[in-house]
């Protein structure tokens, strides 16, 4: 039997995955949490032999649960699981040590293999997203230039980002003076919309 850890932030997602995975004659849930800072702990616990992990949950998100999870339980697998298929994400889960990588909508049959796949040591990635990714390139956008834009994506004026960042406002506009640069964006919007489209913001 392969031991499962599902973490997703969404109840009925989890509950779904769940459901359809432990269908599976040789696959067991054995554990299920709804944010990121519970993942190590519960797999400890559980002794999880695979963690299917969403990217995007609450207290940690899945990337950095599967650095954490690499580097204190080395033997739990990682499967990244997604509804946005962005090649940022990609790219930074398979740095943080994931062994696979697929989107919400794969079919059940699908996601167990991939559950299976990941377990027996191979690396499973969605075909279209690893396509992408190879044309798309590293983010451009330096560490500070990331933290204004993801404060940016909140909304609120150049003065509630500089509060955020503890940056002047000066300094804040000129990040997103050079981040709009960088992405080839006409507004701090298009800036935000095309960083999160690639998955630079996480």
């Amino acid at each position: 039997m392969i031991r499962l850890l599902i973490a997703d932030d969404q109840a009925l997602v989890r509950g779904a995955l769940a459901a359809l995975l432990g269908l599976e004659s040789d696959i067991e849930v054995v554990a299920e949490v709804g944010r990121g800072d519970e993942v190590l702990q519960a797999a400890l616990e559980s002794e999880a032999e695979v963690a299917l992990l969403d990217v995007e949950m609450p207290g940690l998100d899945g990337i950095a649960a599967a650095a954490e999870l690499k580097r204190e339980l080395p033997a739990c697998k990682v499967l990244m699981v997604t509804t946005f298929g962005r090649p940022g994400y990609l790219r930074r889960a398979m740095q943080a040590g994931a062994s696979g990588f697929v989107v919400k909508d794969t079919p059940a049959q699908q996601l167990a293999d991939a559950v299976r796949r990941v377990h027996s040591g191979l690396r499973v990635v969605d075909p279209t997203l690893a396509a992408e990714t190879l044309t798309s390139g590293e983010s451009p956008l330096t560490e500070r230039e990331t933290e204004v834009l993801r404060a940016a994506s909140e909304g609120g004026t150049v003065a509630d980002i500089a509060r955020v960042t503890f940056l002047s406002e000066g300094t804040v506009r000129n990040y997103l003076s050079s981040a709009m640069g960088k992405t080839n964006a006409r507004t701090r919007a298009e800036a935000v919309h095309h960083a999160q489209e690639n998955g630079w913001l996480l």
